[in-house]
């Protein structure tokens, strides 16, 4: 479906194609990912480096015990962090009680989006699974989300007899080829007060909706967007799998729950967050040069003030199961997380002044903390394993307590998440976790990279290579 008439005299492009590439860098370009960095930011850091090379030449003792105290300081905060996010899964399992809907009259007309690329394999196990929803069908305005030079998915997509309310629509292969670009462009024409995304793979429970649309009754006025829990049902695949479903349950059962409560902003996963539409629009819609828009829109949506929650009917995706994938993936978000993190540091004073100083601070234990964290942990396995086995080197005892803590609260994680969602294989998981984290550094490296030579670049993950149940046994 598209948008005739209009044609920007620069790119030919369609007018809704238009703004769906640029009404965000046009309106707000303080808040677009377009520019990698900004002058003052590159000034910056190049002080900090010379700063950092005087004081190693000069004082090379005082220099290392301010890095490691630094060091320390931040990972400190981090693992404290987890802790109390482990702790408050826990306590949610032993309060949790059935929710009652609180959702009073007739219910609105719902927005799916789901963007699709190169997945024709997908196309109908998304539809059986979609047609599964606990939802009017006349209620729910679906909306499949095609590239105009994916013939084969178009085809396979023409081929399934969708609902009345569904549409597919064609966007204009143009640059960036980015998720967000897809959504932008679906969501100028959607007819929903409510809107959610689901990927090819995403299996969500029947009654998310309808969970969604209570708890926005029952957040008040201000509550601007819903996290469903993104859950693996492919664990048993492979170790990287089972790693993988450990480390999402922690993000989706423990630690977002656990900022919602506090009133802080959420790293939204990619599917499955559903807004008001109109605090969608009202933020400028997503940022289609940002490769993690679910991260971006988040923090977006802060500070305009919007407030987050999480429920629990989950939606079921497929992990990775081979190391170059994971790779390709891993390196998207954190090259996501990069961009997301220097257009918030743009001018630091501004965006805590928006969003408020407690949800400035944590976007930067969330955030920060795990761009630091996938930089250093391959280091942080060579020192360790060195200290292991080298009688002569020591990292020392408050190193020593830091690494051992890192772990028993990453171990202590993934144990509450385990029993919240009676998933023993989580616990598990946690035994061999020292092994998994390193891999994280070699995916920053190429995320690096990828953010200096191909900003916009979308590494697509291939979906529908592993078997799947549909929940954990």
């Amino acid at each position: 479906m598209q948008a005739g008439g209009f044609r920007d005299e620069h790119t030919g492009a369609d007018r809704a194609a238009w703004t769906a590439r640029f009404g965000l860098d046009r309106a707000q370009p303080h808040l677009s990912a377009r520019r990698r960095l900004h002058v003052t930011q590159v000034l910056t850091f190049l002080v900090l480096f010379v700063a950092l090379a005087v004081a190693l030449q000069a004082a090379p003792g005082a220099a290392q015990t301010a890095l490691r105290i630094i060091a320390f300081t931040a990972f400190a905060g981090l693992t404290i962090w987890r802790l109390l996010a482990a702790g408050a899964a826990l306590s949610r399992l032993v309060a949790r009680a059935e929710a009652k809907p609180v959702w009073d009259g007739d219910l609105p007309v719902y927005t799916i989006l789901c963007p699709l690329y190169r997945e024709a394999n997908m196309v109908k196990g998304l539809a059986e699974r979609l047609a599964q929803l606990d939802y009017p069908a006349d209620k729910i305005d679906l909306r499949i989300v095609l590239e105009s030079d994916d013939t084969t998915t178009i085809a396979a997509a023409n081929a399934i007899q969708w609902p009345p309310q569904t549409k597919i629509v064609i966007v204009p292969a143009c640059s960036p080829r980015t998720k967000p670009k897809a959504l932008n462009y679906a969501l100028a024409s959607a007819r929903g007060a409510f809107v959610t995304i689901y990927d090819a793979e995403d299996a969500p429970d029947p009654k998310q909706l309808r969970a969604a649309l209570d708890a926005f009754a029952g957040g008040g006025e201000d509550l601007g967007c819903v996290q469903a829990p993104l859950l693996i049902d492919n664990a048993r695949a492979s170790w990287l799998s089972a790693q993988f479903a450990a480390e999402y349950a922690i993000q989706f059962s423990a630690v977002l729950p656990y900022l919602a409560r506090l009133g802080m902003p959420l790293m939204l996963g990619g599917t499955s967050n559903h807004f008001r539409v109109a605090a969608l629009i009202g933020a400028g819609g997503w940022d289609p040069f940002n490769v993690t828009e679910d991260a971006d829109i988040g923090y977006r949506l802060a500070r305009d003030g919007w407030r987050f929650a999480v429920i629990d009917p989950p939606t079921w995706e497929e992990a990775p199961t081979r190391l170059w994938p994971w790779l390709r993936q891993r390196a998207r978000w954190i090259k996501g997380h990069l961009q997301t993190w220097l257009v918030l540091m743009r001018d630091p004073i501004a965006s805590a002044r928006d969003m408020g100083a407690g949800a400035f601070l944590s976007m930067q234990i969330m955030l920060g903390g795990s761009l630091l964290s996938a930089f250093a942990h391959g280091p942080i396995f060579v020192l360790v394993a060195w200290a292991l086995i080298s009688p002569s080197f020591n990292l020392g005892p408050i190193a020593w307590s830091l690494a051992l803590a890192g772990y028993a609260i990453a171990a202590y994680n993934a144990i509450s998440v385990a029993a919240a969602l009676r998933d023993p294989r989580l616990a598990f998981a946690a035994l061999t976790m020292p092994f998994y984290w390193p891999l994280s550094t070699i995916a920053a490296l190429m995320a690096g990279l990828d953010f200096l030579f191909r900003p916009h670049y979308w590494a697509k993950t291939q979906h529908g290579i592993s078997s799947r149940i549909s929940e954990p046994s």
